[in-house]
């Protein structure tokens, strides 16, 4: 597997004293990576347009990349498809009930809320999104060790150049 060609996406939610906040995530498969991201109070296609054009900003390639999520209506709007169409990105949906292909983003889910959401109450929505960023950009992109990844943080081992086969 090589970097920027097959990704994963999912969206979870936060609870705050102000109401759910929502993230979405899309994943390098080859690194663990988080690419893109995005927060809001609605579960909506917008909140995956934000991802995907974060994902699409960070892309060093123009090979087409697969993203692959389940089949929640926000991955099927007619207006997510067609950015993903018009970027070069090549659909993947799970089969119906089958949970173990959005594996990779439900164990960054799981990591992100039982070392840091789990252990603090959010007031507000903005409390807890910058403390979502600092999980995703500053702790797990520089400083989570991954066993995936060779033991190395996933943007150190997005950079490395070691092929994890």
């Amino acid at each position: 597997m090589t970097p920027n060609t097959k990704g994963v996406t999912d969206i979870t939610s936060i609870r705050t004293a102000e109401g759910w906040l929502y993230l979405a995530v899309i994943l390098d498969l080859f690194s663990r990576q988080v690419i893109g991201w995005a927060m809001q109070p609605q579960q909506d296609y917008g909140l995956l347009l934000q991802a995907a054009q974060m994902a699409q900003e960070q892309r060093t390639t123009s090979t087409a990349v697969f993203l692959h999520s389940d089949r929640g209506k926000q991955y099927t709007a007619h207006e997510f498809q067609a950015f993903l169409h018009t970027h070069g990105m090549i659909r993947s949906m799970s089969g119906v009930g089958n949970c173990y292909d959005n594996a990779v983003a439900e164990s960054f889910f799981g990591l992100l809320k039982r070392e840091r959401v789990n252990r603090r109450r959010h007031r507000t929505r903005a409390k807890a999104r910058t403390d979502i960023f600092d999980y995703i950009e500053r702790f797990y992109y520089c400083q989570r060790r991954l066993s995936y990844s060779q033991g190395l943080p996933p943007g150190i081992y997005a950079t490395t150049g070691i092929t994890n086969s």
